[in-house]
């Protein structure tokens, strides 16, 4: 009897240490985490970084409108939600964005004004995006400024910049393609 229970023990501690392996999800790209100060409030943001290149075939691909199709809602990096997390309250376009961590989702379109989404809910997986699920986590969707870069990035790049007149820019770039967003810190 104290046999098998010592044997039932050994498997549920097994199964136990188990579960979180298999919880976790393989990451496909580089991660990066990123920070700035801006007007004295702390700003970061951790990302999958992906490669323009196919990790299976080593041709480029096509980012916008492809691997990253226009009017679906893309996880804004690769396989865990990009999180923002900021100590004070910021005012991102024209959104009030209380201190806190959030996940970022992006909603690109090819004409007109491409979307950054401010999820509540922390800890998701990428893709898929519900977004009749997700809605009631929805903080906000914020409108993001479009522009062509002059060189091709090949890597998933986000920056967070200090604007010499007060504030600052969160930007979106890969491809020929950059995306950009004001804000300030709400005092």
């Amino acid at each position: 009897m104290n046999k098998l229970r010592y044997i039932l023990i050994i498997i549920a501690v097994a199964i136990v240490s188990a579960s979180p392996l298999m919880a976790q999800r393989k990451r496909a790209s580089p991660h990066e985490t990123i920070s700035a100060v801006i007007d004295g409030n702390k700003v970061t943001i951790v990302y999958g970084r992906p490669y323009s290149k196919d990790p299976r075939s080593g041709e480029i691909r096509k980012i916008w409108g492809t691997l990253v199709p226009y009017g679906k809602v893309w996880r804004t990096g690769a396989d865990e939600a990009t999180l923002l997390t900021t100590e004070q309250a910021i005012v991102l376009g024209e959104t009030t964005i209380p201190a806190g961590t959030y996940s970022l989702f992006t909603f690109p379109v090819e004409n007109g004004p491409s979307k950054l989404i401010v999820n509540k809910k922390t800890g998701q997986w990428g893709i898929p995006y519900n977004e009749k699920n997700e809605s009631t986590n929805e903080l906000a969707r914020v409108d993001l400024k479009k522009d062509t870069l002059g060189k091709t990035v090949d890597q998933f790049t986000m920056a967070i910049e200090q604007k010499p007149s007060g504030g600052g820019v969160l930007k979106l770039m890969w491809e020929n393609t950059q995306f950009s967003v004001p804000f300030t810190v709400k005092k």
